[in-house]
C-alpha cells in the first residue's frame, strides 16, 4: 500500500511540475502568435527604435525597455540594504515585545495591493520628489521609490525567515569563542541563510520588473529615454496598462503583444542570470 501511495505522490508531483513548464510554454506561444504581425512588419527596429507614435504606426520599444530596467534597478538599489537591515533587526536585535507586532506589520504591508501603493505614491511622494529634486514629480525616480517600498516588506519577511533557520548551536558556539553580535550576524547567520536571502532578492526582482499599477500612477507614460531621473518616463507594464484598450489597428495591437513578449523574455533572462550567478557564487564560496 505504501509503495502505491509513494508512486502516486511521485507521479502527481511530476505532472504538476510538467504542467508548470507547459503553462509557461503556452503563454510564450500565445504572445508570440499575436506578435507575428509586428515582428514581420517592424523586425529588429521594434527593439532598437525610440519613437512610439501609434497614429503614424511607428513603434519603438527601447524607451519602455529602458524604463523597466532602470526603475527596477533603482528599486532594488534602495530596497535591498533596507530589507537586510530590517531582517537583521527582527531576527537578532529586536526586543521580544517588538518582534511579533513589527513582523506582522511587515507581512501585512507585503499583502497590500499594488494599486494602493500607486495611489499613495501619487499623492504623497510625487509632491516630495517635486519639491526636493525638481520636475513635476511624476518621474522615473518616483517610480523607483514606490517600487522599492512595495517590494521591501516582501524581501524583509523572506530574509527574516531565512535568518531564523540558523541553528542556535552555531550562534552559541560563535559567542562562546568570543564573537560579538556583529561577528555572529556577519560570519554565521548571513552565510548560513545566503540561499534564502538571495532567493528573496530574485523573487522581488521578478515582481518589480513586472509591476504595473504601482508605477502607472507615478511614472508618466512618456516614451522618452532620458538620464534625468526626475523626468517622466514609461515602462513596458505602464505602456500596456495605458494603451492596450486604445489599440485601434492590427499593427498597434500586435506591437503591444510584442511588448508583452519582450517583458516575458527580459524577466526570464534577468532572473535566470541572477539565479545562476548567485547560486554559482554560493557553491564556490
Amino acid at each position: 500500500m505504501n509503495i502505491i501511495i509513494d508512486k502516486f505522490f511521485a507521479n502527481t508531483t511530476k505532472l504538476i511540475a510538467i504542467a508548470i513548464l507547459l503553462l509557461v510554454a503556452w503563454i510564450f506561444t500565445v504572445l508570440f502568435q499575436h506578435s507575428m504581425e509586428s515582428i514581420e512588419a517592424l523586425g529588429f527596429d521594434f527593439i532598437t527604435g525610440t519613437k512610439w507614435a501609434p497614429n503614424l504606426e511607428k513603434f519603438g520599444a527601447l524607451p519602455a525597455i529602458y524604463g523597466s530596467v532602470v526603475s527596477t534597478f533603482l528599486a532594488m538599489l534602495l530596497a535591498v540594504p533596507l530589507a537586510i537591515g530590517v531582517a537583521i533587526f527582527l531576527s537578532e536585535l529586536a526586543p521580544a515585545k517588538l518582534k511579533s507586532p513589527v513582523g506582522v506589520s511587515i507581512e501585512l504591508l507585503a499583502a497590500i495591493p499594488s494599486v494602493i501603493y500607486g495611489m499613495w505614491g501619487l499623492f504623497y511622494f510625487v509632491p516630495i520628489v517635486r519639491d526636493i529634486f525638481g520636475g513635476i514629480g511624476i518621474s522615473m525616480l518616483t517610480a523607483g521609490i514606490v517600487l522599492s517600498i512595495m517590494i521591501l516588506p516582501f524581501m524583509a519577511a523572506v530574509t527574516r525567515d531565512a535568518m531564523n533557520t540558523t541553528p542556535d548551536i552555531l550562534k552559541e558556539s560563535a559567542y562562546a569563542l568570543g564573537g560579538t553580535k556583529w561577528d555572529v550576524i556577519k560570519d554565521i547567520i548571513i552565510p548560513y541563510a545566503k540561499a534564502g536571502i538571495i532567493g528573496s532578492f530574485i523573487l522581488a526582482l521578478g515582481r518589480a520588473i513586472g509591476e504595473t499599477m504601482a508605477v502607472t500612477f507615478v511614472m508618466g507614460n512618456v516614451h522618452n529615454i532620458s538620464l534625468d531621473l526626475t523626468a517622466p518616463a514609461t515602462s513596458i507594464p505602464v505602456t500596456l496598462a495605458n494603451e492596450f484598450t486604445e489599440a485601434d489597428s492590427g499593427l498597434y495591437y500586435s506591437s503591444l503583444f510584442e511588448l508583452s513578449l519582450l517583458l516575458l523574455v527580459i524577466s526570464f533572462t534577468i532572473i535566470s542570470i541572477a539565479k545562476f550567478y548567485f547560486l554559482r557564487r554560493k557553491r564556490t564560496a
